[in-house]
C-alpha cells in the first residue's frame, strides 16, 4: 500500500479526528533537546502532514509552519481547517519534494510517513531545505494490544482483530547513524508509552482508519460499515459502556544537521 493509498476525503477527514497524541511527542521533544521555557523555533515544516493534527503541534513551537502531503485530500482538508491561522500554509508534495524556501527551515517534522519515503532522497532533500544546525524530528506513535487494566482487550486484539485485518506490509526498520548522508548527526532516539482516553465509539472511529483496516476496504474486502458493526458487536462487552484508556507505543528520533 502506498500513500495513495489515503487520498480520500473519508480518510482525510478520518485523520483530523484521529487522538491529538501529537501534543504530547512535542513535550516529549522539549525535553528531549533540551529547550528551555518557552523557546520558539522560527520556521518549521511538517512533511507527511496528513489532516494537520501534527502541523498543529508544531505549530506550538514554532512562529510559522508548512505542511506538505502527497495526498491532495489530506492538504485539501487542512486549507479547510487552519485557513483561520495565517502562520499556517500547505501544498501537495511528496516528503522527498519537499520545495527550497526563501528563509531555510529551523526545524522538519515527520509523524508517521517515514516508512513510506524513499530514504536517500529525503535525506538529500532535507539538505536542502534545512539551516545549518537545525534539526529532523521523525516520530511515530500507534495502537498497541494493551488497554489499561484490561485483558480481554489484549485477547481480541491478538485473536480477533489482527487476523481479520492484518498489518499491511511496510518496512519498519530503525535509523542509525550509518543510515545517514554525511552532514547529518543521530543526535538522540527516544521510545514512549502515551494513554489516551476512548468510548466505544470514537474508538471504532479511530480504527476505522487504521492502516490495517483502510488496506481491507480499499481492497474491496469488507465495506466501512461492515467493519464498523463488527468491532461495534466485538468490542461493546469489553467497554462495558464506558470510557477506556488504550495505550499507544512512541517513539522520536533527532536527526541534526551540522
Amino acid at each position: 500500500m502506498n500513500n495513495k493509498s489515503f487520498d480520500s476525503k473519508r480518510i482525510a477527514l478520518g485523520y483530523a479526528k484521529r487522538p491529538w497524541l501529537h501534543k504530547s511527542v512535542i513535550e516529549q521533544l522539549k525535553v528531549d533537546l533540551g529547550l528551555g521555557e518557552g523557546y520558539v523555533f522560527g520556521n518549521g515544516l511538517d512533511v507527511g502532514c496528513g489532516a494537520g493534527l501534527s502541523t498543529k503541534a508544531l505549530r506550538l513551537i514554532c512562529d510559522k509552519v508548512t505542511g506538505t502531503d502527497i495526498a491532495d485530500a489530506m492538504v485539501e482538508v487542512c486549507k479547510e481547517l487552519y485557513a483561520e491561522d495565517s502562520a499556517l500554509s500547505f501544498y501537495v508534495a511528496g516528503a522527498e519534494e519537499t520545495k527550497i524556501p526563501e528563509e531555510k527551515y529551523d526545524i522538519v517534522t515527520a509523524a508517521g510517513c517515514i516508512n513510506w519515503v524513499d530514504e536517500k532522497r529525503f535525506m538529500t532533500n532535507m539538505a536542502q531545505v534545512l539551516k545549518s544546525n537545525g534539526v529532523i524530528v521523525i516520530y511515530d506513535f500507534g495502537i498497541t494490544d494493551k488497554m489499561a487494566g484490561n485483558g480481554a482487550y489484549t485477547q481480541w486484539y491478538q485473536n480477533e482483530y489482527l487476523k481479520k485485518f492484518p498489518k499491511p506490509p511496510r518496512k519498519e526498520n530503525k535509523w542509525t547513524q550509518e543510515d545517514l548522508p554525511e552532514g547529518f548527526l543521530m543526535e538522540k532516539q527516544t521510545e514512549y508509552d502515551m494513554e489516551y482516553s476512548f468510548d466505544l465509539e470514537k474508538f471504532v472511529d479511530f480504527m476505522l482508519i487504521q492502516s490495517n483496516v483502510n488496506a481491507q476496504i480499499e481492497n474491496g474486502n469488507i465495506s466501512t460499515e461492515e467493519a464498523r458493526e463488527w468491532m461495534l458487536e466485538t468490542l461493546a462487552p469489553i467497554f462495558g459502556g464506558e470510557q477506556k484508556n488504550l495505550i499507544f507505543y512512541g517513539y522520536s528520533w533527532y536527526i541534526r544537521k551540522k
